[in-house]
């Protein structure tokens, strides 16, 4: 065993030029290579899924309650339910649960002297926890609510903002379609409704279809349109703990017996499925990457050591002959193989794990936020994967470069020492 490692340690480290070390070097470097790109790969992967699905998850909750509509859009005005305390006291104490709010939608039209645009007025309560949409807010703060009546801020994105040249603070003129129930009786139109509300935010989420529809609002506003009763509601909005939970909750809370015949859990899955979609096939690209890369670390180590071998024939023909056994010399190579395997992971988690903390602190690598939903690629390090994809290289290359060793059992001392 020490012959095998005096002699792997000569080859790997002589100073003097040789082909073997080249070759040595260069396995090394490319294992590196492979590991880092697997490392990065699956970080910012993880970093994308995560950022652009918490982003759908804050403005969205993770779940819905709402009164059955199968032939409705999901994103529309909701047919309004009763508010249910008993049922949302006993939603609650569900430990997987963080909040269940009220809410309801209704669309409006924005309108400057010189320009229109239409919006979905999306309306909360007292009870909303705006911690959820803060990190959307660019400039301003969140609508505040009042007892006596509704509240007359309104939050609006920025393309909204651009699109009718409006500021923080200014006042817009909104137009509501309002039920009339005379005028519906006596076949006329609805009442169209204007209110004036002061634009105390602007967000921008970076989804593009969120940012321009929505705008945010008071729920009391809503019911006075709709002519609501304060008890009315458009549904209830859920934020869970762990977002991996959305359909065993969805299922649990349908299943309560408090929960109305009538009504629906919805996730929020089945609001953007678009978008959740296209973060599975992340999934399939991430791992396509990450099975070119095994495959590239495995072809250039087996290459390397089948190189390593036919470069040493006479060595090892000189070694038989001196009463060396098969492990002897099979050993000088495998060692050499846990060599480039070793140094290679170290290296390629250094580069790796360096290069996401530069793109973490600097943001170097930049996005269209309107096809990726953010404007810097985002990093999220799970240290399981990052522990599996070193382990895994170390395991896989180690036992694949077994197979390449096997060529030294058929090495014949004589033919290998007249071997050129």
């Amino acid at each position: 065993m020490k012959v095998a490692g005096f002699i792997a340690n000569r080859i790997a480290f002589n100073q003097q030029k040789s082909f073997s070390r080249f070759i040595i070097r260069l396995s090394t470097v490319a294992t590196a290579i492979s590991v880092a790109v697997m490392i990065i790969t699956v970080s910012l992967a993880n970093g994308f899924q995560e950022t652009v699905s918490q982003k759908v998850f804050s403005f969205l909750g993770h779940i819905r309650i709402n009164e059955k509509q199968p032939d409705k859009a999901i994103i529309s005005e909701e047919t309004p339910i009763e508010k249910n305390d008993l049922l949302a006291n006993v939603i609650k104490k569900d430990p997987a649960i963080k909040s269940i709010h009220p809410f309801a939608t209704k669309y409006g039209i924005l309108k400057t002297k010189d320009e229109i645009e239409g919006v979905l007025v999306k309306g909360f309560d007292s009870t909303y926890d705006f911690s959820n949409i803060n990190r959307f807010i660019k400039e301003g703060r969140a609508i505040q609510f009042n007892d006596s009546s509704y509240s007359r801020e309104i939050m609006i994105s920025d393309f909204t903002a651009r699109q009718l040249n409006l500021k923080l603070n200014d006042r817009v003129l909104i137009y509501f379609i309002r039920p009339d129930k005379k005028s519906s009786e006596a076949g006329g139109l609805p009442n169209i409704r204007p209110d004036k509300l002061t634009i105390t935010g602007i967000f921008k989420t970076g989804i593009e279809d969120y940012d321009k529809t929505f705008a945010i609002g008071d729920i009391k506003l809503i019911q006075r349109l709709n002519e609501w009763n304060d008890d009315e509601i458009g549904g209830y909005e859920i934020f869970l703990h762990d977002y991996h939970k959305i359909d065993d909750v969805a299922n649990e809370i349908y299943a309560m017996q408090y929960f109305p015949l009538t009504w629906n859990t919805v996730s929020v899955k089945q609001i953007s499925p678009n978008i959740f979609d296209w973060l599975s096939m992340q999934d399939v690209t991430r791992n396509v990457l990450i099975g070119f890369m095994v495959i590239v670390a495995i072809i250039n180590l087996i290459t390397c050591l089948i190189i390593l071998v036919l470069e040493r024939v006479r060595m090892i023909g000189v070694l038989k002959s001196l009463g060396a056994s098969n492990w002897t010399v099979q050993e000088i190579f495998l060692r050499h193989s846990l060599f480039i395997t070793l140094t290679g992971i170290f290296f390629g988690l250094l580069f790796g794990l360096g290069l996401l903390w530069l793109q973490d602190a600097t943001g170097f690598i930049t996005l269209k936020e309107e096809a990726y939903y953010m404007s810097t690629a985002a990093v999220k390090i799970v240290w399981w994967q990052v522990a599996l994809i070193c382990a895994g290289t170390l395991a896989v290359c180690f036992l694949v470069l077994l197979i390449p060793t096997v060529l030294v059992r058929k090495i014949q001392p004589v033919k290998a020492i007249q071997f050129r």
